[in-house]
């Protein structure tokens, strides 16, 4: 049969109307108790030395209330009794870095021991003496000061038609929270991408007008990369993001929604508030409607925690401790490692961007953005190029090693003029051999004819150039053949005289000049 517990204001009055000299009838005619109830509220005053001639305490009351209302433990059942045998080994399981679940303790207890029980009375046991599954107490935190703290999170609202695809996708929205005045923006998307997040921040702070001090984020890939309660490891964009917005950045832990509570619950607002219900015919009509609904509707409720207008206290308190709001959008940059190879050059989003000998097999980290690739080796920049389309290359030949860069690029004309420089008759052959079509098919055979000039001295080529041009003789390997010859001709003594220019054999084809003089003949005249 149950029974009515007096509270604290009950017992008191019946202890007051006792001190005034009531009946234990009248008292509980008056108070509505049973009459036994009043009597042993009164014998427990007087067994405790309490007189009606005292004032009676808080302290007196409480002390007379728990006297009668102290209730004996219960035996403990035969289940619990079979329970409490096994307690260590429920213990273990549970407590295990990995625990079983109560449905398998139930099965190994009633297989390997014989326990037979029920699934409800070994969850109340767990419960009761190990606190399973109970939800632990939590304390609230003090929201911080205006301007310094916003929280962002990603949600899904429902689906939209993408007029890109044509398919109904996902919805996705990015909600920014000020933790102090609770106004908030949100940023319809169909990705989650570091661009994305970028794109919707700098929409957010245009329209706050103005910029927190530090934002609390969820364990998004576009933002965390390496989630750790310490020491989380963000993108490298979106560090360099936050260092231009002048920002910091804190993320909260995984799978801790209480990190950022006045985010985490105004996805569900959101969606049923906004969302549901609309018609969008497209992704920036959703933006547009979005922007005016945080204004004109979210902004202007009474909050529920504050009772006050978001709006109203953002306005009032928080924007005059805002950043300055951006004047242009942010140019994302994608990071990435790449190899430097053989051939100079490295890959970054299907280009080929080239670097100087010395970084030959060295990794770098190379930053992208719309118009320039950065490279670094370590904290040091190496390199700057303008981005180039996929399939292209941009190359420096200041890169490649001396006598490489014309080779490479075909440039002929910069090969002629260094022929032109060791001589004129180096550089009238050097035009010979390259007055072809095809120029560029020629360019090993001219620089050879300039190696020979470092070889043998540009005195002798020019010579031997001399002869070769005279006699229609177009072919390097020939005067090279011609310069070893000469060489070998010479007497030892000019081959010691390094100072002097050694003097050639005569041409193959060429006659003395003797044979051109002119001689009498028999009847006086001349041949």
């Amino acid at each position: 049969m149950s029974y009515r517990e007096l509270t604290m204001i009950d017992v008191k009055e019946v202890l007051r109307r006792w001190a005034e000299g009531h009946s234990a009838r009248q008292i509980a005619r008056e108070t509505c108790a049973d009459r036994k109830t009043v009597a042993r509220y009164v014998k427990s005053a007087t067994d405790l030395g309490l007189s009606r001639s005292q004032a009676l305490s808080d302290d007196d009351v409480a002390r007379v209330a728990a006297t009668v209302q102290r209730r004996a433990e219960p035996a403990p059942s035969e289940e619990q009794q079979a329970l409490d045998a096994h307690r260590d080994r429920i213990a273990a399981w549970l407590g295990q870095e990995k625990p079983l679940k109560l449905s398998k303790v139930l099965v190994l207890l009633m297989r390997e021991h014989g326990v037979t029980v029920s699934y409800d009375t070994l969850r109340r046991y767990a419960t009761r003496a190990f606190g399973w599954r109970k939800r632990k107490p939590t304390v609230r935190v003090d929201d911080t000061a205006p301007g310094e703290v916003a929280q962002i999170d990603f949600g899904c609202v429902g689906r939209l038609r993408d007029d890109a695809t044509g398919r109904l996708r996902k919805l996705w929205v990015l909600i920014v929270t000020l933790v102090y005045s609770r106004h908030q923006f949100v940023w319809p998307a169909f990705e989650q991408t570091t661009s994305v997040v970028c794109e919707g921040l700098d929409a957010a702070w245009l329209f706050f007008g103005g910029v927190t001090k530090v934002i609390v984020v969820d364990n998004m890939k576009s933002i965390v990369i390496k989630a750790d309660a310490l020491e989380p490891k963000l993108n490298d964009a979106f560090i360099e993001y936050a260092q231009h917005r002048g920002f910091f950045v804190d993320a909260a832990r995984v799978r801790s929604p209480k990190d950022k509570p006045r985010v985490e619950n105004q996805v569900a607002y959101v969606r049923e508030n906004w969302f549901e219900g609309e018609r969008f015919a497209s992704l920036e009509e959703a933006r547009d409607s979005a922007r005016d609904w945080c204004r004109d509707v979210a902004g202007a409720r009474v909050h529920g925690t504050t009772r006050e207008q978001p709006l109203v206290v953002y306005e009032r308190d928080e924007r005059p401790k805002m950043l300055d709001a951006p004047e242009a959008p942010f140019d994302v940059p994608r990071w990435s490692e790449a190899k430097v190879h053989l051939d100079h050059h490295i890959q970054v989003q299907r280009s080929l961007y080239s670097l100087p000998t010395r970084f030959i097999g060295k990794r770098v980290r190379v930053r992208v953005d719309s118009r320039t690739v950065r490279i670094y080796l370590g904290a040091e920049l190496i390199k700057v190029h303008v981005r180039v389309a996929p399939g292209k290359r941009a190359t420096d030949t200041k890169d490649y090693p001396d006598g490489k860069d014309v080779y490479a690029t075909r440039a002929v004309d910069k090969l002629r003029e260094r022929a032109e420089q060791q001589g004129p008759l180096v550089g009238e052959y050097a035009r010979r051999l390259l007055d072809v079509p095809l120029p560029w098919t020629r360019v090993r055979r001219v620089q050879e004819l300039l190696r020979l000039c470092d070889r043998f001295g540009v005195g002798r080529v020019e010579a031997v150039c001399q002869s070769a041009l005279a006699f229609d003789v177009i072919d390097v390997a020939r005067v090279g053949r011609m310069l070893k010859e000469a060489i070998r001709a010479a007497s030892p003594e000019q081959r010691s005289d390094g100072g002097k220019v050694i003097a050639l054999r005569a041409p193959r084809f060429a006659r003395d000049g003797s044979h051109f003089a002119t001689r009498a003949t028999r009847n006086g005249g001349e041949s």
